[in-house]
């Protein structure tokens, strides 16, 4: 059953982009960027718009080749908009928007896929609704959807992409399969070859089950697909092999795709079940259902290797597989990250409305799950109810006082009031016997993230992000001749983002301060927008509160400019910095800045 023209398909995605908006885009651009990865994407697109090299990322005048370009070209295009400066002063807006958008459009494709092929059951124009806000009000996507970085527009491109195969495959028409290999081939512009990797997974694990499966192989036409996916995907590639060489093939591919996925980077090592974990958290309050969403996929998947089975109701198997294939792929991985389960949300989501569509009588599974999930929101209304004894536990340095301000902000009332609220409602619908409890819910969740979030955001960003922006206008003005900058301690790219400026990023040990003074004296890159004076007598230095006390900091002779938050503006000669970097290395301290990769970006 295909609802093509239905006017319950243009209702189901009016309900779907409203509450896509409300969650993605409202508010977007109200608060400064988060450090410390979404200044480098944000600091590398705006780079490209004002300089007009669109082929090349780089950041603080050194190359960044830790993604493919579509993400920098899609924030680069928003930050070339006429009057920018003016409806996007933070410049937040521009950087946040291809996520938000790579969300939005994902949403909108769940929907309409569940609208076009209704699975089972009498839930029709529910459904669809049911699967979009199973995957917007995912705690992830939530987060990541408004942050600037490249992991959202991966998921939705690719999701984008894997629904679009699903969708041919499902279709009796004879229309050809191009758009599915074009987002797959935007989905490689945006993160590299793990879109390709995981499409292939994904499709030839559905593949392999359907006893049709050539005939649905020939409906997707790999040879003329893969042949757009490469004219769109790799053209970047080879133009940056050719300009920039070697550095490229060892930092992009051998770095930031080979070495992530064989080995251990960053510190970010974690056992193999660590994405059971994050699966359980990606779909909080609503996990058990997802568990029994799977569940009943695998039974539908094992009724069709009995009995034949339109492909137009295997989308519960295909998500199924969706799943399973970035399970397994990222499970395999040495370096695991939470943003890595991103793409496997969309199939979640879908496996949810299966729970939904499946749980319509009040039997035991009915009972038992909505018993857990009642449990669930209980827990988390008690432990805001008791959050004195976890209050205490914060310490993050950047923000001394969060524990009070949350208090004072009013945030962790709002939370205790509207979890309780939520458990008592989900408590008195159950009891009642409503039909839907589980899309009222999600209803009242989607009410309260705007309740709840608006006032964390700002929080987070008047602690964190506005000391940064107004130390930054305070360089500006008083920046003499060029000086060099520098930041010593805690790092944060958005001060290079908000100065504009070169900053020279070191810690604050001994070594920091030799390289430091080593440095300006060597390491003097440039970029279109900045060329600092290197010979000039004075330079400027942010410092944190707890660096500033240590004796080699402490010591030298400084002019405090000014301070915002826990970061010093200070003003030192480079005479005597020199003079004091000699001192520690006649006491056997070292430059080390040449062995390491300065500033990891």
């Amino acid at each position: 059953m295909i609802l093509l023209n239905s006017k319950k398909r243009i209702i189901t995605l009016l309900i779907v982009l409203v509450s896509g908006i409300i969650l993605f885009i409202l508010d977007l651009g109200k608060t400064g960027l988060v450090d410390e990865t979404p200044p480098l994407f944000a600091a590398a697109a705006r780079a490209m718009s004002e300089s007009g090299d669109w082929l090349t990322p780089k950041v603080n005048g050194i190359f960044r080749f830790d993604k493919p370009p579509l993400i920098y070209w899609l924030m680069g295009f928003f930050y070339s908009l006429p009057k920018n400066e003016i409806w996007d002063s933070f410049g937040t807006l521009s950087a946040r928007l291809p996520s938000a958008l790579g969300s939005l459009f994902l949403m909108l494709m769940i929907g309409d896929t569940l609208c076009c092929w209704p699975q089972k059951g009498d839930k029709y124009f529910l459904t669809p609704i049911v699967a979009s806000l199973g995957f917007a009000l995912s705690p992830l996507i939530i987060i990541w959807s408004r942050t600037a970085v490249s992991d959202s527009l991966l998921t939705g491109t690719l999701g984008i992409s894997l629904l679009l195969f699903w969708r041919r495959m499902a279709s009796e028409n004879n229309d050809k399969c191009i758009s599915a290999w074009v987002f797959l081939g935007l989905a490689i512009l945006t993160k590299g070859p793990v879109a390709f990797v995981l499409a292939t997974l994904t499709i030839t694990s559905f593949l392999f089950i359907q006893k049709d499966w050539r005939s649905l192989l020939c409906k997707i036409n790999p040879k003329k697909g893969l042949l757009i996916t490469i004219l769109i995907s790799v053209p970047w590639y080879i133009l940056e092999l050719i300009k920039e060489g070697k550095p490229f093939w060892d930092n992009f591919f051998g770095y930031h795709n080979f070495q992530r996925y064989t080995s251990v980077v960053n510190n970010h090592a974690e056992p193999f079940w660590f994405f059971l974990y994050i699966m359980i958290l990606a779909s909080l309050p609503f996990t058990p259902f997802l568990y029994h969403g799977v569940f009943e996929a695998f039974k539908d998947f094992s009724k069709s290797l009995k009995e034949s089975c339109k492909v137009s109701e295997t989308l519960y198997t295909y998500s199924l597989c969706w799943l399973t294939s970035v399970l397994i792929f990222f499970s395999i991985s040495a370096t695991k990250l939470p943003s890595y389960w991103l793409p496997a949300i969309p199939a979640a989501a879908i496996l949810i409305s299966n729970s939904f569509i499946n749980l319509k009588d009040r039997n035991k599974t009915y009972v038992y799950l909505w018993i857990i999930n009642i449990l669930i929101l209980f827990g988390l209304s008690i432990a805001f109810f008791f959050s004195n004894i976890w209050l205490g536990s914060i310490n993050d340095p950047e923000m001394p006082n969060l524990a009070s301000d949350l208090i004072s902000y009013g945030i962790i009332f709002k939370a205790k009031l509207f979890f309780s609220l939520f458990t008592v409602l989900a408590i008195i619908l159950f009891s009642l016997k409503a039909k839907d409890i589980f899309l009222y819910l999600q209803i009242l969740l989607l009410i309260g993230q705007t309740f709840l979030m608006s006032p964390i955001r700002k929080l987070a960003d008047t602690s964190r992000q506005l000391p940064l922006r107004n130390i930054s206008k305070l360089i500006l003005g008083i920046r003499d001749g060029k000086e060099t900058l520098a930041m010593i301690g805690i790092r944060k790219p958005s001060l290079h983002y908000y100065s504009r400026q070169i900053v020279f990023y070191e810690p604050n040990t001994k070594e920091g301060l030799i390289n430091l003074s080593d440095r300006i004296n060597t390491d003097r890159r440039k970029n279109y927008k900045d060329q600092p004076d290197y010979e000039y007598k004075s330079l400027l230095v942010v410092i944190d509160d707890y660096s500033s006390q240590e004796p080699h900091w402490s010591k030298i002779n400084h002019q405090k400019l000014g301070q915002y938050g826990i970061y010093n503006l200070w003003r030192i000669q480079k005479s005597d910095l020199n003079k004091f970097s000699d001192f520690l290395v006649k006491s056997g301290y070292k430059s080390d800045w040449k062995n390491r990769k300065v500033e990891k970006f």
